[in-house]
């Protein structure tokens, strides 16, 4: 039997897409609030006249309040945007292909966010969000959660709220970050995340990358080996895929690694390990803490990258990834994903 939705989409196509297009504006106005007509325009690919006359509409419903400042929700279009949420999923096709692509990857879950990370900034706060709720739903009590550095984890770190504060969370770095960016390590992120939701966290002030000898000494001293025993006891991983040459060039790679890696043909990076992409490790890079074998004996493992640039990153990594995984990603990248 017909459900209304599919009766709409045969029949009234358009009403579908007028409502997409309304939804869309108030989603962004709701991230992105107090926003300006011309910012919200050029966000959403709308020239300023449509705009306008769609901007005015949500006015006259109460939906929307218009200052100086620039536009922001209502509490009606507050409470609207949240029961539309499902409804936008399924009209969109969201909820079929999380389906098809969790399916394919031979992954416990895949949530995807609407928009492409690569065309549109904010989708990155959406990748947040919905790995904020994803943790919040299958962690109860005590845990330690072990987080990656990069960019993405730092926009899950901006939207953990205080309301997670009756659990008892400990975050630390999967692994050490003296030599990158200083905000997006892992240590800074953990940090903020521990900070956010009134929790507790601990540092690791290695090198991401030593050589052997190195990291033979480091691991004999008392604090850095209780760090990696609580790392290796984590009951949840949070970590980011990176494009293969994007981070070989960000660790200031070696040329002769750096030749290896391209010569490899690798795609795809995670954990310090170099993927092609048939899922194969074509290079590795000599890090202290979290190690790819290690993923088997965690219970939650939340894989976040999105971008349709990202797609063949994400598809080599997760030929390697635990069935348990539970990857959060945003529609260009999953549209790639199950196109290849």
């Amino acid at each position: 039997m017909y459900s209304l939705i599919d009766i709409q989409k045969r029949l009234l196509p358009d009403m579908l897409a007028v409502m997409q297009k309304r939804y869309g504006i108030l989603h962004y106005i709701g991230l992105m609030e107090p926003v300006g007509r011309r910012s919200l325009a050029v966000s959403l690919g709308l020239t300023e006249r449509v705009l306008r006359s769609e901007v005015e509409f949500l006015k006259d419903q109460n939906l929307i309040r218009i200052s100086s400042t620039g536009m922001s929700l209502s509490a009606d279009g507050r409470d609207l945007l949240e029961a539309l949420e499902g409804i936008m999923r399924d009209i969109s096709g969201i909820a079929v292909m999380e389906q098809e692509l969790s399916r394919k990857l031979g992954i416990r879950q895949a949530i995807i966010v609407s928009g492409n990370s690569d065309e549109s900034p904010w989708v990155k706060q959406e990748l947040g969000r919905a790995t904020a709720m994803c943790m919040k739903s299958r962690l109860k009590g005590k845990n330690i959660i072990a987080v990656t550095g990069g960019s993405t984890m730092a926009a899950v770190a901006e939207m953990l709220t205080p309301d997670l504060a009756e659990r008892d969370w400990l975050f630390v770095p999967a692994r050490g970050g003296i030599g990158e960016d200083v905000k997006n390590q892992a240590n800074t992120i953990c940090a903020k995340m521990a900070d956010h939701t009134d929790s507790r966290h601990r540092v690791l002030y290695v090198p991401d990358q030593v050589s052997r000898e190195m990291y033979e000494s480091i691991i004999k001293e008392p604090n850095i080996k209780e760090v990696i025993t609580q790392i290796k006891s984590a009951s949840m991983v949070l970590h980011g895929i990176g494009d293969a040459i994007t981070m070989a060039e960000r660790r200031k790679t070696s040329e002769e690694d750096f030749v290896k890696i391209k010569h490899a043909q690798a795609v795809g990076e995670s954990f310090g390990y170099y993927f092609n992409e048939g899922g194969e490790v074509v290079h590795k890079v000599q890090t202290i803490g979290l190690q790819l074998d290690d993923l088997s004996h965690i219970e939650h493992i939340i894989a976040v990258a999105g971008g349709s640039s990202k797609a063949k990153a994400i598809a080599a990594y997760m030929k390697r990834a635990p069935s348990s995984t539970i990857l959060v990603t945003d529609e260009g990248a999953a549209k790639q994903l199950l196109k290849g």
